[in-house]
Protein backbone atom coordinates (compact mmCIF):
# COMPACT_ATOMS: atom_id res chain seq x y z
CA UNK A 1 0.00 0.00 0.00
CA UNK A 2 1.27 3.25 -0.78
CA UNK A 3 2.70 5.81 2.13
CA UNK A 4 0.46 8.78 2.47
CA UNK A 5 2.67 10.81 3.58
CA UNK A 6 4.74 10.32 0.89
CA UNK A 7 1.47 11.43 -1.13
CA UNK A 8 1.27 14.20 0.58
CA UNK A 9 4.74 15.27 0.16
CA UNK A 10 4.46 14.75 -3.71
CA UNK A 11 0.95 17.61 -3.84
CA UNK A 12 3.15 19.93 -2.05
CA UNK A 13 5.59 19.91 -4.04
CA UNK A 14 3.92 20.10 -7.22
CA UNK A 15 1.87 23.07 -6.04
CA UNK A 16 5.22 24.88 -5.06
CA UNK A 17 6.32 24.21 -8.41
CA UNK A 18 3.10 26.08 -9.69
CA UNK A 19 3.18 28.53 -7.64
CA UNK A 20 6.47 28.75 -8.67
CA UNK A 21 6.21 28.93 -12.33
CA UNK A 22 2.93 31.43 -12.14
CA UNK A 23 5.30 34.21 -9.95
CA UNK A 24 8.22 34.26 -11.88
CA UNK A 25 7.61 35.37 -15.37
CA UNK A 26 6.71 38.59 -14.28
CA UNK A 27 10.44 40.13 -14.12
CA UNK A 28 11.57 43.22 -14.93
CA UNK A 29 13.92 46.07 -14.75
CA UNK A 30 14.65 49.90 -16.12
CA UNK A 31 17.50 51.77 -16.19
CA UNK A 32 17.95 55.63 -16.59
CA UNK A 33 21.27 57.28 -17.49
CA UNK A 34 21.40 61.28 -17.90
CA UNK A 35 23.47 62.93 -20.95
CA UNK A 36 22.14 66.35 -20.44
CA UNK A 37 20.22 67.86 -17.23
CA UNK A 38 16.81 67.17 -19.62
CA UNK A 39 17.67 63.97 -21.38
CA UNK A 40 19.49 60.96 -21.45
CA UNK A 41 19.53 56.93 -22.27
CA UNK A 42 17.21 53.76 -21.60
CA UNK A 43 16.89 50.51 -21.32
CA UNK A 44 13.73 48.27 -19.89
CA UNK A 45 13.98 44.49 -19.98
CA UNK A 46 10.91 41.97 -19.54
CA UNK A 47 10.60 38.32 -19.00
CA UNK A 48 7.27 36.15 -19.44
CA UNK A 49 6.75 32.40 -19.39
CA UNK A 50 4.86 30.89 -22.16
CA UNK A 51 2.87 28.02 -22.28
CA UNK A 52 0.87 26.48 -25.33
CA UNK A 53 0.46 30.29 -26.49
CA UNK A 54 -0.28 31.74 -23.78
CA UNK A 55 2.06 34.14 -22.12
CA UNK A 56 2.00 35.05 -18.39
CA UNK A 57 1.72 37.46 -16.95
CA UNK A 58 2.02 39.00 -20.41
CA UNK A 59 3.83 39.37 -23.67
CA UNK A 60 7.96 39.74 -22.80
CA UNK A 61 7.80 42.94 -25.44
CA UNK A 62 4.91 44.31 -24.03
CA UNK A 63 5.76 43.71 -20.31
CA UNK A 64 9.06 45.95 -21.54
CA UNK A 65 7.16 48.59 -23.26
CA UNK A 66 5.09 48.88 -20.33
CA UNK A 67 7.97 49.21 -17.42
CA UNK A 68 9.36 52.30 -19.66
CA UNK A 69 6.24 54.00 -20.34
CA UNK A 70 5.22 54.20 -16.51
CA UNK A 71 8.51 55.63 -15.42
CA UNK A 72 6.70 59.12 -17.18
CA UNK A 73 9.60 60.21 -18.67
CA UNK A 74 8.81 62.75 -21.40
CA UNK A 75 9.72 61.96 -25.44
CA UNK A 76 10.70 58.28 -25.11
CA UNK A 77 11.92 57.17 -28.60
CA UNK A 78 13.11 53.30 -28.71
CA UNK A 79 16.15 52.80 -30.84
CA UNK A 80 16.62 49.05 -30.50
CA UNK A 81 14.64 45.92 -29.76
CA UNK A 82 14.91 42.36 -29.74
CA UNK A 83 12.99 39.14 -28.09
CA UNK A 84 15.25 36.41 -27.38
CA UNK A 85 15.56 33.99 -27.79
CA UNK A 86 14.19 34.12 -31.48
CA UNK A 87 14.12 31.29 -34.11
CA UNK A 88 12.78 33.05 -36.97
CA UNK A 89 10.25 30.55 -38.71
CA UNK A 90 10.84 28.19 -35.61
CA UNK A 91 9.37 30.30 -33.09
CA UNK A 92 6.07 28.48 -33.34
CA UNK A 93 8.32 25.87 -31.20
CA UNK A 94 8.50 28.35 -28.66
CA UNK A 95 4.49 28.59 -27.84
CA UNK A 96 4.66 25.50 -26.74
CA UNK A 97 6.26 26.02 -23.77
CA UNK A 98 9.19 28.70 -23.57
CA UNK A 99 10.77 31.74 -21.19
CA UNK A 100 10.95 34.76 -23.37
CA UNK A 101 13.36 38.04 -23.07
CA UNK A 102 12.58 41.37 -24.52
CA UNK A 103 14.98 44.09 -24.40
CA UNK A 104 14.03 48.19 -25.57
CA UNK A 105 17.01 50.70 -25.84
CA UNK A 106 16.30 54.28 -26.90
CA UNK A 107 16.19 58.04 -25.48
CA UNK A 108 14.46 60.04 -23.01
CA UNK A 109 14.47 63.72 -22.78
CA UNK A 110 14.99 66.99 -25.26
CA UNK A 111 18.38 67.72 -25.52
CA UNK A 112 19.95 71.25 -25.17
CA UNK A 113 21.20 72.95 -28.21
CA UNK A 114 24.46 72.14 -29.15
CA UNK A 115 24.56 68.84 -26.63
CA UNK A 116 24.42 65.42 -27.47
CA UNK A 117 21.75 63.08 -26.00
CA UNK A 118 18.07 62.16 -26.84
Amino acid sequence: MADPRRALTFARASALALLAILLTPACASLEFKRVTPTSGTFRSTGTAFTFFSIDLPREAMQIARENAVDAGQANLVILHSRVTPDLGWWNWLLDIISVRYAELEGTWGHAEPGQGGG
